[in-house]
């Protein structure tokens, strides 16, 4: 069996060496580096050969990669590498990586060629000075071809044990058995339709309650599926730490039910979790697990990948029994791992490394979303993109001299902007074109100046500038699903803006276009979740292929399991919201006491949750309350959930679309009821106003794109945690007159028997 590999892939695994140094260096972009290539090339005398595709074997590993260019006259094979800077302050591993690439392609190319000698050359190209530094090297073909044999005799037992692990793995998963007894109801719907998708490839909207199992109930299946579709990877992405924990705990299960443990998982963690020296940088003379980092990264690499679990402890044990990074432990195992568990960031992210791994290696993945109508918002804030002025003012005020004038050129343009806006938010089609071009040539000052003095920069002055880059990245591909408006508050005094508080916002509204190309470069991707009504909202949105499958799972839950009463009642309008609290407090004490139990109550803002929590505490002193409060540690809400105790009385105060919304799991009479005083709706504001009036211009449904969908998602999810499994029972109240609404209630879920509930009403006594 041929095992084949990159150019570039093999370097990476076998040339690098040194320390780990991940010291901040200004890098071309993308687009600059294209560029760079281009005037390197059309320098060139005529004839000269460009983008050759070089491919040979040795043994059983075939390796294929495309060199930059040779020159046949004088018999000269070039590799093109851009940056910004002094070169001699390229840290060494990358320029034995780039020296192992050249002289591979040297070699492929002699083979393909039968030539006898070579030069070859790394031409390092300076994007802001345009010039060229060439490092040459010349080589008989014996020398290269020695060289080659060298990185493949390093590479190729690897390759044998991971080609023997794709053959062992594929194997155990074809007789994969569902590790329970059978399915729920409904489980097996999702299961089946995920498995279609997987193995015909494509996408799947499924909506399926809560409480049926959609994570092992998407996990086994395409696992399962995984060989016939000839998969190389298994993405599952969360947006909240729980959702990632049911993962691991359902693959630990899977591969616990097998005959023999054959899947490599990797569970990914933010850096600011994993880093074992949050004080130090991240290179040999600062941090130790740094220094020496790809001379033990092999043999760390060797015993992780004897692992089935790669969690984040177990991670962190092999780095430290090898005494290197395991942030960047973990980064390397991304390649030998079969399925890896982390945040939407990693794959959907404008930086996301999974999709470069997926669209650099050409991988064949699935992608499974966890809880997606969280990737709405999620991915609107991966590509959005702010500047405040007081951080500006802050930074001109300390910055370097040699920065000032264009730092003040960006103040200028923004003061004459603001001359012009006389109220507080307004919202424009464009960027102003000199306040931009001020904004892009002080990055590029910032730039110049860390190019020649990499510790030069300040926190706060480095949190501008990539603040900045991103802004002007976004800039250059504005339209109308992301718009650019101004916020302003407080007075200002002459030209300056020390009172005021000013943001400037590229904001995106509908984040399709940054998407799509994540979709396509999948084979397969399913989306789960409670709340995807209607599937046309998330389509548009996400941009998912509109010729993507949909179903919607039916239930295993009875109407008879859970009362659902509307109390017309009330209403938690913000104008009526003082006069509620009175009439919800009562609700709520009457409910309890007729069936005592456990309960959660929802409210749209903590302030509303402090002014009803305040009165029941004052008012019926008897029953036990816990609330949540701004910014809770894990601690913390471990510490609230741990009050639903099994047969416990009391009512947890929560927001709802928070920590508590989703996510969370309090089956039996650990919960027994849940108060939702709110549609949810999103606050109205000239923001929300504004992206309302783009939603309406691209879909025409405005308001519902915009605050009916998402309010009745986070509704619908804080119902979803009063039954978990079909043994369960409870109540919801839904206070509010609008939840009697028919454009409300055809959002609500299909098995829900929904009954009104007046103030002063019979409480119910479902238990």
């Amino acid at each position: 069996m041929t095992y084949t590999i990159s150019v570039r892939a093999l370097c990476e695994f076998t040339a690098k060496q040194g320390d780990l140094d991940l010291r901040f260096t200004p890098s071309p972009s993308a687009q600059e580096g294209m560029e760079g290539h281009a005037i390197i090339a059309a320098r060139r005398r005529a004839g000269y050969e460009t983008e050759l595709m070089l491919e040979g074997e040795y043994g059983e590993l075939q390796v294929r990669g495309r060199a930059d260019g040779y020159d046949s006259a004088a018999n000269l094979l070039e590799e093109f590498k851009t940056h910004r800077g002094k070169l001699d302050r390229m840290p060494e591993n990358h320029r034995a990586l780039h020296w192992a690439q050249v002289r591979i392609y040297g070699a492929l190319l002699c083979r393909k060629r039968a030539l006898q000698e070579l030069n070859l050359a790394l031409v390092y190209f300076d994007i802001a000075s345009e010039r060229e530094t060439s490092l040459t090297e010349h080589h008989c073909a014996q020398s290269l071809e020695s060289y080659f044999t060298a990185q493949c005799e390093r590479f190729i037992d690897w390759a044998r044990r991971e080609t023997a692990h794709r053959v062992t793995r594929d194997a155990a998963l074809q007789g994969l058995q569902f590790p329970f007894p059978d399915f729920h109801s409904g489980q097996r719907e999702l299961a089946e339709s995920a498995y279609r998708t997987v193995r015909r490839g494509g996408a799947l909207l499924a909506q399926a309650p809560t409480g049926i199992g959609k994570t092992i109930g998407t996990i086994f299946p395409a696992l399962k599926a995984m060989p016939a579709a000839g998969l190389d990877r298994l993405f599952y992405l969360s947006a909240k730490t729980p959702g990632r924990r049911l993962a691991l705990d359902a693959l630990t299960r899977i591969e616990g039910s097998a005959p023999q443990r054959s899947l490599r998982v990797l569970e990914l963690v933010a850096r600011d979790k994993a880093c074992e020296n949050p004080d130090k940088e991240c290179f040999g003379d600062s941090c130790p697990l740094a220094r020496g980092f790809y001379e033990r990264l092999p043999a760390a690499r060797a015993e992780a990948v004897q692992r089935a679990l790669l969690d984040q402890s177990s991670v962190r044990d092999i780095a430290r029994a090898h005494q290197i990074c395991p942030y960047y432990l973990g980064q390397e195992l991304m390649r030998w791992s079969d399925v890896i568990v982390g945040d939407y960031n990693y794959y959907f992210d404008s930086s996301a490394p999974l999709y470069a791994l997926t669209t650099s290696y050409q991988w064949k993945v699935c992608v499974l979303v966890d809880e997606a109508h969280n990737l709405i918002e999620r991915a609107r804030k991966m590509y959005t993109a702010s500047l405040e002025r007081s951080t500006l003012d802050a930074v001109f005020a300390t910055a370097p001299a040699v920065l000032k004038n264009s730092l003040a050129r960006v103040i200028r343009a923004w003061n004459e902007m603001l001359d012009a806006q006389a109220e507080p938010y307004r919202a424009y089609e464009e960027v102003p074109e000199e306040l931009l071009l001020s904004i892009e040539r002080s990055v590029a000052a910032i730039t110049d100046l860390v190019a020649e003095q990499p510790t030069v920069l300040a926190a706060e002055l480095e949190d501008f500038y990539f603040e900045a880059m991103h802004f002007c990245r976004l800039a250059a591909v504005l339209d109308e699903a992301t718009l650019f408006d101004v916020t302003r508050s407080g007075e200002s005094s002459g030209s300056s803006l020390l009172d005021q508080h000013v943001t400037l916002c590229l904001r995106n509204v509908i984040p399709r276009r940054f998407l799509a190309p994540r979709w396509a470069a999948a084979h397969a991707a399913v989306l789960f979740s409670a709340t995807l009504s209607p599937p046309e909202f998330h389509l548009d949105v996400l941009g998912v292929p509109q010729e993507s499958r949909r179903i919607d799972v039916q239930s295993p839950f009875s109407p008879e399991q859970l009362s659902i009463r509307v109390v017309h009642s009330i209403s938690t309008r913000w104008r009526h919201r003082a006069s509620s609290v009175q009439p919800i407090v009562e609700l709520m004490a009457g409910q309890f006491t007729a069936l005592p139990g456990n309960y959660l109550a929802f409210f749209s803002s903590f302030d509303y949750l402090r002014q009803v929590a305040v009165c029941f505490e004052e008012q019926q002193r008897h029953i036990p309350v816990w609330r949540q409060e701004r910014g809770m540690s894990e601690p913390e809400r471990e510490g609230f959930l741990s009050r639903f105790a099994l047969d416990g009385q009391g009512i947890g105060f929560a927001v709802l679309g928070g920590a508590f919304g989703e996510g969370i799991d309090l089956p039996g009479t650990r919960l027994i009821g849940a108060f939702i005083a709110t549609l949810g709706l999103p606050q109205v504001s000239p923001v929300n106003e504004e992206m309302q009036r783009r939603m309406e211009l691209r879909f025409g449904a405005g308001y519902e794109y915009t605050y009916l969908y998402p309010g009745l998602q986070k509704v619908v999810q804080a119902a979803g945690r009063v039954i978990r499994t079909t043994e369960d029972s409870g109540v919801v109240y839904l206070m509010d007159e609008r939840f009697a609404q028919p454009n409300v209630r055809r959002l609500f879920p299909k098995w829900w028997k929904v009954e009104a509930a007046g103030r002063r009403s019979r409480p119910s006594g479902v238990a």
